[in-house]
Protein backbone atom coordinates (compact mmCIF):
# COMPACT_ATOMS: atom_id res chain seq x y z
CA UNK A 1 0.00 0.00 0.00
CA UNK A 2 2.87 2.60 0.96
CA UNK A 3 4.45 1.66 -2.59
CA UNK A 4 1.26 2.69 -4.44
CA UNK A 5 0.92 5.81 -2.43
CA UNK A 6 4.82 6.63 -3.45
CA UNK A 7 3.92 5.91 -6.95
CA UNK A 8 1.04 7.93 -7.06
CA UNK A 9 2.61 11.15 -5.71
CA UNK A 10 5.39 10.55 -7.68
CA UNK A 11 3.23 10.28 -11.02
CA UNK A 12 1.06 13.39 -9.93
CA UNK A 13 4.02 15.63 -9.25
CA UNK A 14 5.55 14.57 -12.77
CA UNK A 15 2.38 15.80 -14.42
CA UNK A 16 1.92 18.82 -13.03
CA UNK A 17 2.83 21.08 -15.65
CA UNK A 18 5.49 24.24 -14.57
CA UNK A 19 3.94 27.31 -14.06
CA UNK A 20 3.54 29.40 -16.80
CA UNK A 21 3.56 33.39 -15.61
CA UNK A 22 1.47 35.49 -18.13
CA UNK A 23 3.36 38.69 -19.23
CA UNK A 24 2.46 41.64 -18.04
CA UNK A 25 0.96 43.49 -21.09
CA UNK A 26 -0.66 46.71 -19.32
CA UNK A 27 -0.09 49.44 -16.93
CA UNK A 28 -3.29 50.19 -14.69
CA UNK A 29 -3.66 54.16 -13.78
CA UNK A 30 -6.34 54.85 -11.75
CA UNK A 31 -7.83 58.63 -11.81
CA UNK A 32 -10.39 60.78 -10.60
CA UNK A 33 -12.75 62.16 -13.08
CA UNK A 34 -16.25 63.70 -13.30
CA UNK A 35 -18.85 61.57 -15.49
CA UNK A 36 -21.64 62.16 -17.11
CA UNK A 37 -23.90 60.08 -19.65
CA UNK A 38 -24.57 60.69 -23.24
CA UNK A 39 -26.51 58.99 -26.28
CA UNK A 40 -26.95 58.10 -29.64
CA UNK A 41 -29.01 61.26 -30.64
CA UNK A 42 -28.56 64.14 -32.97
CA UNK A 43 -28.93 66.78 -30.36
CA UNK A 44 -26.33 64.93 -27.60
CA UNK A 45 -23.66 64.99 -30.55
CA UNK A 46 -21.57 66.94 -33.70
CA UNK A 47 -22.52 64.42 -36.51
CA UNK A 48 -25.56 63.66 -38.90
CA UNK A 49 -24.93 60.22 -38.03
CA UNK A 50 -25.32 60.20 -34.14
CA UNK A 51 -24.46 56.91 -33.53
CA UNK A 52 -20.57 57.34 -35.19
CA UNK A 53 -17.79 58.23 -32.91
CA UNK A 54 -14.98 60.56 -33.41
CA UNK A 55 -12.34 57.89 -33.88
CA UNK A 56 -15.19 56.30 -36.99
CA UNK A 57 -16.73 53.70 -34.63
CA UNK A 58 -20.47 52.90 -34.92
CA UNK A 59 -22.11 52.89 -31.55
CA UNK A 60 -24.79 50.69 -30.56
CA UNK A 61 -27.31 50.25 -27.80
CA UNK A 62 -25.76 48.22 -25.07
CA UNK A 63 -21.98 48.63 -25.93
CA UNK A 64 -19.53 49.61 -23.02
CA UNK A 65 -18.53 52.73 -24.52
CA UNK A 66 -16.64 56.04 -23.60
CA UNK A 67 -16.14 59.47 -24.47
CA UNK A 68 -13.22 60.94 -22.97
CA UNK A 69 -12.13 64.76 -22.60
CA UNK A 70 -8.94 65.29 -25.12
CA UNK A 71 -6.84 66.29 -22.08
CA UNK A 72 -7.51 62.48 -20.67
CA UNK A 73 -5.98 60.86 -24.42
CA UNK A 74 -2.41 62.85 -23.42
CA UNK A 75 -2.48 60.86 -20.79
CA UNK A 76 -3.27 57.17 -22.10
CA UNK A 77 -6.84 57.05 -22.48
CA UNK A 78 -6.64 56.77 -26.15
CA UNK A 79 -8.59 54.97 -28.66
CA UNK A 80 -9.84 51.30 -27.08
CA UNK A 81 -7.84 51.75 -24.25
CA UNK A 82 -9.74 49.52 -21.86
CA UNK A 83 -11.50 51.51 -18.71
CA UNK A 84 -13.08 50.31 -15.84
CA UNK A 85 -15.59 52.45 -13.69
CA UNK A 86 -15.96 51.92 -10.24
CA UNK A 87 -19.92 51.51 -10.23
CA UNK A 88 -19.90 49.06 -13.37
CA UNK A 89 -18.98 45.40 -13.61
CA UNK A 90 -17.96 45.83 -16.92
CA UNK A 91 -14.89 46.62 -18.83
CA UNK A 92 -15.51 49.71 -21.22
CA UNK A 93 -13.59 50.78 -24.30
CA UNK A 94 -13.03 54.18 -25.45
CA UNK A 95 -14.47 54.61 -28.38
CA UNK A 96 -15.46 58.59 -28.27
CA UNK A 97 -13.63 62.13 -27.43
CA UNK A 98 -15.82 65.02 -26.23
CA UNK A 99 -15.45 68.83 -27.06
CA UNK A 100 -12.34 70.62 -26.58
CA UNK A 101 -13.78 72.92 -23.62
CA UNK A 102 -14.33 69.46 -21.36
CA UNK A 103 -11.05 68.37 -18.71
CA UNK A 104 -10.86 65.43 -17.01
CA UNK A 105 -14.37 64.14 -18.12
CA UNK A 106 -15.76 61.44 -19.27
CA UNK A 107 -19.47 60.26 -20.98
CA UNK A 108 -20.88 56.92 -20.75
CA UNK A 109 -22.17 55.41 -23.51
CA UNK A 110 -26.28 54.93 -22.46
CA UNK A 111 -27.59 53.65 -26.18
CA UNK A 112 -30.53 55.98 -26.59
CA UNK A 113 -31.82 55.22 -23.24
CA UNK A 114 -32.29 59.29 -22.51
CA UNK A 115 -34.48 58.81 -19.17
CA UNK A 116 -31.10 56.13 -17.94
CA UNK A 117 -29.20 59.21 -18.85
CA UNK A 118 -30.77 62.19 -17.36
CA UNK A 119 -30.69 59.47 -14.19
CA UNK A 120 -27.49 58.92 -13.85
CA UNK A 121 -26.48 62.70 -14.04
CA UNK A 122 -23.23 63.84 -13.46
CA UNK A 123 -20.43 62.48 -10.88
CA UNK A 124 -17.23 62.38 -9.32
CA UNK A 125 -16.25 58.75 -9.37
CA UNK A 126 -12.85 56.95 -9.78
CA UNK A 127 -11.66 54.78 -13.15
CA UNK A 128 -8.52 52.66 -13.54
CA UNK A 129 -7.39 52.48 -17.32
CA UNK A 130 -5.07 50.21 -19.27
CA UNK A 131 -1.50 51.08 -21.10
CA UNK A 132 -0.01 48.86 -22.98
CA UNK A 133 3.56 48.50 -22.10
CA UNK A 134 6.49 49.01 -24.37
CA UNK A 135 7.77 45.28 -24.86
CA UNK A 136 10.30 45.97 -27.49
CA UNK A 137 12.13 47.87 -24.44
CA UNK A 138 11.95 44.56 -22.00
CA UNK A 139 14.54 42.21 -21.77
CA UNK A 140 14.29 38.38 -22.43
CA UNK A 141 14.61 35.88 -19.20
Amino acid sequence: MKKLVLIFIIITSCSKKPEVKEPILYEWFGREVTASAYNSVHWQTDSISPSIAAWGDTLKPGMKSIAVSRDLIKLGLAHNTMVKIDTFPDTFYVLDKMHYKWRNRIDIYMGKDIKKAREWGRKKIMVCYAVPLDTTLSTIE
